[in-house]
């Protein structure tokens, strides 16, 4: 074997894994890999100017073209810049190889400056954490995240990199990738019990999570919900597009907090979860989300979330791409005649409501079109009706999102990305990374304001790079959701009509000013014609593009 130098093993490594992009912000740790990028055309290295948005960006990616994507960052601050975003990677279950340089080994006995021990920092929020010693186990370590970060349940690997491992020079074995097959399937007698507990149910109801998405399960999920006449919910903070919301059966988000989960299954005898969790909430309450007597099916690929919270019937370990059509199998030979005419008069029934909720939704955006400033719902049903069938949405709306799963249609797997983990800042920068995993459709980032100004920067990388996202800022001036939360508190704030630090009214943030700063068209909007006429000049144009609409800043219930 030729002598190699580990810097280019580590690119050679990289591209035997499939990684085509490396997202990074590099300080002096990282030199050695930059001055092998000086001579490597692949994988490509895109610049992001605070590691956060490197780390959404790469999440983007990972999530939307289902590949192991690189991170680089710079020692222990560029790990902790990242940590938020990374937690947000974690909660979606991104593949990615998050890596940091370190100093070389033998100087960090001295502690230089921002020196840490980078693995325990790490270790919290990834499915691996390690640190490489010796030029020998690069091969094996990185193929051993790789494998890791792909392996369900998918999610992040770091590593840390000392500069002497990335400067040495050796005769080393590179190895090969090893692929861990993804679609597991269930037990057959677990199935066969849960085919038996759907038969026999009065009420059924579905709740489709990321599983789904992941494996390319809509056409199994949506037989599945035929056949025995159940309407589907996505999972209370969803990444992806669980199940096509233009489908007839499709009702909408279930919720993050116990008390309206409680109202959804009051009345429901069986509860199905699809590769979703049960229940990721934001608030605590004295109610208790799922009602007694409703029986609880749960398939996952991650045996932690079985059972985890709430007492399981019935627990598969299992990929919905492969389970549900035994499911459907097991319920189509064990349904009497009378089950079967049964579940299509629910489904009929069903399909009827449906029709009516999605209907009188439209009919209260429509009303509000004219309004001035412009109402968020009547924003989501312009852009709804905007936006071309192959559209990407990535979504951080916050406040703004109630209506927007039922107004803009997200009908393929590949069709929509919102940010699972709660940790705001995430939707500027996956927008990015999710159009350079999907080139050929065309990406519309719709984020708050609040959201954007975490990570601002992610406009410069899209001008840099050329990569044309259409990005609509939910200008209400505020962090709304904030105040509709301390005013339900009905405490100080609510009496004095006093919100403290949730405003950005002195000064007025100039959003169309940052984005031509940072070499990136921009509109503003104030009413709702002028959004249908930016997003469609926007999307045309071919070039990174930032909608500015003000919106209306009311936040208390009418």
């Amino acid at each position: 074997m030729p002598a190699m130098q580990g810097k280019r093993a580590f690119l050679e490594l990289l591209r035997q894994e499939g990684v085509g992009v490396i997202f990074g912000n590099p300080g002096t740790t990282e030199l050695p890999l930059m001055d092998a990028l000086a001579v490597e055309d692949h994988p490509r290295y895109v610049l992001g100017l605070q590691e956060a948005v490197v780390m959404t960006m790469a999440d983007g990616y990972a999530q939307a073209s289902g590949n192991l994507a690189a991170v680089n960052l710079h020692v222990t601050p560029g790990l902790g810049n990242a940590m938020g975003m990374l937690y947000d990677a974690q909660k979606a279950g991104a593949p990615l190889l998050v890596t940091a340089g370190q100093h070389e080994q033998g100087f960090n006995v001295t502690e230089p400056i921002l020196y840490a021990d980078l693995p325990p920092i790490a270790r919290p929020l990834v499915k691996w954490s390690a640190e490489v010693h010796r030029l020998e186990d690069l091969p094996r370590m990185i193929h051993r995240a790789a494998k890791t970060a792909l392996a369900p349940p998918t999610g992040p690997v770091f590593l840390s990199l000392p500069g002497d491992i990335l400067n040495a020079e050796a005769d080393i074995d590179l190895g090969t990738p090893v692929r861990v097959a993804p679609h597991i399937r269930a037990d057959p007698a677990a199935v066969r019990d849960a085919a038996a507990l759907l038969a026999a149910a009065r009420s059924p109801i579905i709740i489709a999570g990321d599983a789904v998405s992941q494996h390319h399960a809509h056409e199994e999920v949506a037989a599945l919900a035929e056949l025995i006449g159940a309407p589907v919910h996505l999972e209370s903070v969803p990444s992806t597009a669980g199940f096509p919301t233009s489908h007839p059966l499709f009702r909408g988000l279930s919720h993050r907090l116990p008390a309206p989960i409680r109202k959804l299954l009051d009345g429901h005898d069986v509860l199905l979860s699809l590769g979703g969790d049960l229940f990721t909430l934001s608030l605590p309450d004295k109610v208790e989300p799922i009602p007694p007597g409703c029986k609880v099916i749960h398939l996952d690929l991650d045996a932690w979330e079985l059972g985890k919270n709430y007492a399981t019937d019935i627990a598969m370990l299992g990929s919905p791409k492969t389970t549900v059509p035994d499911l459907v199998a097991a319920l189509e030979a064990s349904m009497s005649s009378a089950q079967k005419a049964q579940a299509q008069a629910r489904r009929a029934g069903l399909v009827a409501t449906i029709a009516r909720e999605r209907a009188a939704l439209h009919a209260q955006a429509r009303a509000l079109a004219n309004k001035s400033p412009v109402m968020p719902l009547a924003l989501l049903q312009a852009i709804g009706e905007t936006l071309p069938r192959n559209a990407v949405v990535v979504e951080e709306t916050l406040s703004s999102a109630p209506g927007l799963r039922e107004l803009i249609a997200s009908d393929d797997e590949q069709s929509f990305f919102g940010m699972r983990g709660g940790g705001i800042g995430w939707g500027m920068g996956a927008a990015i990374g999710v159009k350079l995993a999907l080139p050929n459709r065309p990406v519309v980032a719709l984020i708050g304001d609040g959201s954007a100004m975490y990570t601002i920067q992610a406009l410069w990388t899209a001008a840099h790079d050329r990569v044309p996202v259409t990005w609509v800022i939910f200008n209400n001036r505020s962090y709304r959701i904030l105040k509709q939360r301390t005013n339900a508190l009905r405490g100080y704030s609510a009496q004095l009509d006093r919100f403290v630090a949730m405003d950005f009214l002195d000064p007025p943030i100039d959003f169309c000013g940052l984005a031509r700063s940072m070499g990136v068209t921009a509109h503003a909007a104030t009413t709702i014609a002028e959004v249908r006429a930016a997003l469609k000049t926007a999307i045309a144009s071919g070039v990174p593009t930032l909608i500015e609409v003000e919106l209306d800043r009311a936040f208390k219930p009418v």
